[in-house]
């Protein structure tokens, strides 16, 4: 976790403390289960819970009996048995490492999705807003970076808003699929801990018990869940890569705010960068770079090794904390954005009509030109007009191969802007519902 691009609200959930106290939550839980089922005395499971619930673990303690046993479990559990006394040989009956690392490891997940679907939420709110005020500001859409039809920039937005929906609602199935909990024991069998202790520290920790574990939970449960943040990266890209295209100078629909006293270039003064937008490019691309490893982390030897143990402690932190703080950047992005109606208008007019070819290739065919003929009539119209030689109403009206189809006032009817916006309304409805 860099510090410049982290929330603390996100690093809390991976601090050493917070993983300690989860751990202790998991063990005081089994202790419980075990004491209800009589495994252990009830006294035992109480004092475990009045000695050790509201400490503050020593972090630099538990490192220094790991540097000698090499083991972060053991030596949490030897640092437990220092605070909680004589009563800590019932602490961890019948469990495993797995048992903690793994439950644990899926309390965080779910705590960082939180996190995450409210980083969604701040975008999908920034998104609605400007989608709703700018619904009909007309701009020109753009196929292979060149000027197709037009559109209206709330429907850049609503375009934007309708796949962070749909980024909303993975995030969640991704959430409920990574929020197991596993107390059964080497290899998984429960030959040493009965499963409903397992029921009882699942139900306790906000969880539901694995089905069936090896010694770990199923590491595809992680890797859908770290395929899911990528995919989410791509949707910030793709949003920050629009923004970065409007801002270009020859563009400049849009444009990233500018605050007073900030500087866009050590050598330039006049620079205005569009810097957040690249920002959430790179930063992106590294929340992508974490699936790979998550999806390798699935193929473990047998019923466990810890190939997948070294991984998931960088990428856990790192992907979601990564993530976090872009969702949040992008939500103030969207926010701030400013945006040149004036400037659409410009670029909308830059073609000198082009833009309405389609539909006097339409007309055309519906008076009776074969699409063939029709094609060729308007390309040839329209070539002159893309070298700069003429505006292309004008040209039609002067063609008398055109002439025979279409009048002046047909002519001039295909060049009506708002014939393009006729169901705006209907897109809208369909992405943000009735309301």
């Amino acid at each position: 976790m860099i510090p410049r691009y982290t929330r603390p609200e996100m690093a809390a959930i991976w601090e050493p403390q917070t993983r300690f106290k989860i751990w202790f939550d998991i063990e005081a839980h089994a202790a419980d289960a075990l004491a209800e089922l009589g495994v252990i005395p009830k006294e035992a499971a109480k004092t475990i819970w009045a000695k050790a619930q509201n400490a503050a673990f020593d972090v630099a303690r538990i490192d220094e009996i790991e540097r000698e046993t090499k083991h972060d479990v053991i030596a949490f559990l030897t640092h437990l048995a220092e605070i909680v006394g004589p009563e800590a040989r019932f602490v961890h009956q019948g469990m495993t490492s797995s048992d903690v690392l793994d439950t644990c490891l899926n309390v965080q997940l779910t705590r960082a999705a939180d996190l995450l679907v409210t980083g969604i939420d701040k975008v999908l709110a920034a998104l609605k807003k400007r989608a709703f005020e700018h619904k009909m500001t007309p701009t020109i859409g753009r196929s292979h970076g060149i000027h197709a039809e037009p559109v209206t920039f709330g429907l850049k937005l609503a375009y934007a808003y309708a796949e962070f929906s749909r980024a909303r609602e993975r995030l969640l199935a991704a959430r409920h699929e990574v929020a197991t909990c596993a107390i059964s024991g080497a290899v998984g069998t429960f030959a040493q801990i009965d499963p409903r202790v397992e029921e009882h520290v699942a139900k306790a920790m906000g969880l539901r018990p694995e089905p069936i574990s090896t010694q770990v939970i199923p590491r595809d449960r992680h890797a859908m869940y770290f395929a899911t943040l990528g995919v989410i990266a791509s949707s910030v890209e793709r949003l920050a890569t629009e923004i970065r295209h409007l801002q270009r100078t020859e563009v400049l629909e849009a444009e990233e705010f500018f605050s007073e006293g900030q500087k866009g270039s050590s050598a330039m003064p006049h620079k205005r960068n569009p810097v957040l937008s690249e920002n959430l490019t790179g930063l992106s691309r590294m929340v992508r770079a974490y699936v790979t490893p998550a999806l390798e982390n699935v193929v473990l030897w047998h019923e466990r090794d810890i190939s997948h143990s070294s991984a998931e402690r960088m990428i856990g932190p790192d992907a979601t904390v990564t993530l976090d703080f872009a969702l949040n950047r992008l939500a103030g992005l969207v926010e701030k954005l400013l945006i040149y109606p004036e400037n659409m208008q410009k670029n909308l007019d830059r073609l000198g009509g082009l833009v309405h070819s389609q539909r006097l290739l339409i007309a055309l065919t519906q008076k009776g030109a074969s699409r063939e003929d029709a094609y060729k009539l308007v390309q040839r119209n329209a070539m002159p007009v893309w070298r700069g030689e003429g505006d292309f109403q004008t040209l039609l009206k002067k063609d008398a191969d055109v002439r025979k189809y279409l009048t002046d006032a047909e002519i001039e009817e295909q060049f009506d802007l708002g014939y393009h916006l006729k169901h705006v309304d209907t897109i809208f409805r369909r992405v943000f519902g009735e309301a």
